[in-house]
């Protein structure tokens, strides 16, 4: 019995297969996207998607759909199927049959007398997608036809018929190549045996994305179809289209694909297996360089996001070691300036050595990190003390001041018109928890493995901070902490922020204060698929993700709950409680099972509606949510072995 299941007879019905999406990766920036019976219903959505280094290393879609028919007797069976706003033409799912996502995304079609299936693979670290079409059954003689939708856009825009478009085709081995505007690589549409090419160039227009529609966004685009593929295909025999960036032999294209295929782990047998599969989609080499995608489809690399989620995305997920130093050391390397100079991201620094804290808990030698991180560490805690950082400025109190009228200094930061939604100028709770975490391990380690010098350096501040943190924050009234401090003193709205704070190898709180912080987040945050970013106490609150840009951007970071804000309550829950918490730790990670099979097929999405029923949103493959997930599951379970 598959682990994924799909309710055969509501694979016809659109309100139930237009909520369930594909998503494959090359490992390398590109990906697949699409709904289980391929109709797009997002800009992002594409059959080869690739980045292009030209353009910045930006996202772009060359094929955006491909459209398949049987022919027998004369009679076609269009398989496709597109949205034109309320009408859907063709309407081929209609013959869908059965749908399964295992080593790659299969789907049967059952048409007069015919049983036809296709299975979707995208070649790893290859910009090559391989389509395998099998006749199943067939009582006659049977034609095939492809018909390419080709875009050739970026993932945020949309494009529409054009004079500027080239829309002439060069001849490949069985196939053909397009370029249809300056900049963009080639792309090679071909086929594993002989065919005919039938020129038939023509834009359809008008096409549909409904959750653009709905979002709000612009949502109709015209597509470029510049004819079709047609061969015969015999009962049992199965023939491979390829999209691709380069030209391949034809006749090679099978062995590719049995190659590919065989390298797969054919091993979603449960919800531990797909979290697997899920986080090593995140990780990505392009160009030599290794880095994490926060989010499919439309994000891209987040330095923040990068370093939460990079110890549970590899080894909290497969241990794997090798693949977490090399995207460390590209982030150190490529953001060297994020690092050490003035940005919006005054957190994000800090946020390195509680990454390597991670790691060193997994197992890993200290002298080893500090002797390979030690003087980046150290760089980082002198950047805030110079004047390379307007950001972030240390007061005498030995807190950090966090303001730039007009710009979100924190993780918390959606704009509405441009301006901010949550500013939180100020003292921030969870940035001078993490400065003053930074500032202990470094000096520890220091005293420890390198010189000394920077326990002296740093001494005093220590030293303010322990003697004000508390002070600054805690709400006794409240009993819990202020989300930051500012001119006009503590603000008491309830935020998960508090709980970063609190979970960190070195704290200025004791664990009386924490605790207290654990129950209250508990009492006002806690929802069954995650923390509320607001208590719904709060008149700001806003419990649903719906609505136009305005209505989703105040919901964002008011209301929203977020499955990777788990990790840190259940760690503290297994501080303070221990194995009694660990049958409710279980409960609360594997309450995304049930989501498994909707939204992104096989992962975790980014957000979901603060209040029941807890509807998904955002991207539909989050890092983030992923790797805190498998964190928080390898916590408990060794906690529960040991």
């Amino acid at each position: 019995m598959k682990y994924l299941e799909f309710n055969k007879e509501k694979l016809v019905n659109l309100e139930y297969s237009l909520a369930r999406e594909i998503l494959l990766t090359n490992r390398a920036g590109g990906y697949v996207n699409t709904t289980i019976v391929c109709c797009n219903t997002r800009k992002y959505h594409g059959l080869f998607v690739i980045p292009i280094k030209e353009f910045g290393g930006e996202k772009h879609i060359l094929l955006s759909n491909l459209q398949e028919s049987l022919v027998q007797h004369e009679k076609s069976f269009n398989l496709g199927i597109s949205s034109y706003g309320s009408i859907y033409e063709p309407r081929g799912h209609k013959y869908i049959v059965d749908f399964d996502m295992n080593y790659a995304a299969t789907i049967v079609y059952n048409v007069g007398g015919m049983k036809f299936s296709k299975t979707i693979m995208f070649v790893r670290n290859a910009e090559m997608v391989l389509i395998k079409y099998t006749l199943l059954d067939a009582h006659s003689s049977t034609i095939l036809r492809l018909k390419p939708f080709l875009a050739f856009r970026n993932i945020h825009s949309l494009t529409f018929a054009n004079p500027d478009a080239d829309t002439k085709y060069e001849p490949a081995d069985n196939g053909v190549s397009f370029r249809m505007y300056e900049g963009f690589p080639r792309l090679y549409l071909q086929v594993s045996r002989s065919n005919e090419w039938i020129a038939n160039p023509d834009w359809y227009k008008g096409i549909v994305y409904k959750e653009e529609s709905r979002r709000g966004y612009a949502d109709k685009e015209d597509l470029f179809v510049p004819g079709y593929f047609e061969m015969p295909i015999e009962k049992g025999e199965s023939i491979i289209f390829s999209a691709s960036t380069s030209e391949d032999q034809s006749e090679s294209l099978n062995e590719i694909f049995d190659r590919e295929a065989s390298k797969r782990d054919n091993s979603r047998r449960d919800y531990d297996d797909c979290l697997r599969l899920a986080a090593q989609q995140f990780l990505v080499k392009n160009d030599g360089r290794y880095s994490v995608c926060s989010g499919y489809t439309w994000e891209y690399e987040d330095l923040r996001s990068s370093l939460v989620s990079i110890a549970g995305l590899t080894l909290f997920n497969d241990g794997d070691k090798v693949h977490f130093e090399k995207v460390v050391d590209d982030l150190l390397d490529y953001h060297r300036k994020v690092f050490l100079e003035s940005g919006d991201s005054p957190d994000v620094p800090l946020l390195l050595s509680r990454t390597l804290q991670q790691y060193i808990s997994f197992g890993a030698d200290p002298a080893y990190v500090w002797k390979k991180y030690g003087n980046m560490l150290l760089k980082i805690l002198d950047s805030y003390s110079g004047v390379k950082r307007d950001e972030a400025v240390i007061r005498s109190n030995g807190l950090l001041w966090t303001c730039r009228k007009g710009v979100a200094l924190s993780w918390m930061n959606v704009y509405d018109g441009g301006c901010p939604v949550t500013e939180r100028g100020g003292y921030q709770v969870e940035t001078n928890a993490l400065w003053y975490n930074a500032l202990k391990f470094a000096t520890a380690m220091d005293k420890k493995f390198g010189k000394g010098n920077a326990v002296k350096k740093w001494k005093k501040t220590i030293k303010s901070i322990e003697d004000n943190y508390f002070n600054y924050f805690w709400m006794e009234d409240c009993g819990y902490l202020a989300d930051y401090v500012d001119e006009n003193g503590k603000n008491r709205l309830t935020r998960p922020n508090q709980l970063i704070a609190c979970c960190l190898d070195y704290t200025p709180l004791n664990d009386e204060t924490r605790m207290e912080v654990v129950r209250s987040v508990k009492r006002h945050l806690l929802t069954a698929k995650g923390i509320r970013t607001l208590s719904p106490e709060d008149p700001g609150y806003k419990s649903v993700y719906e609505g136009n840009q305005h209505d989703r951007d105040m919901a964002h970071h008011n209301g929203c709950a977020y499955p990777w804000l788990l990790g840190d309550y259940i760690e503290l829950n297994l501080k303070f409680i221990g194995a009694p918490f660990i049958k409710k730790g279980l409960a609360l990670t594997n309450a995304f099972e049930e989501d498994i099979n909707i939204h992104g097929i096989g992962s975790v999405a980014e957000i979901y509606d603060g209040d029941p029923f807890h509807k998904p949103h955002g991207c539909i493959s989050c890092a983030l949510s992923v790797a805190e997930i498998i964190r928080s599951r390898y916590l408990l379970n060794h906690f529960n072995k040991e």
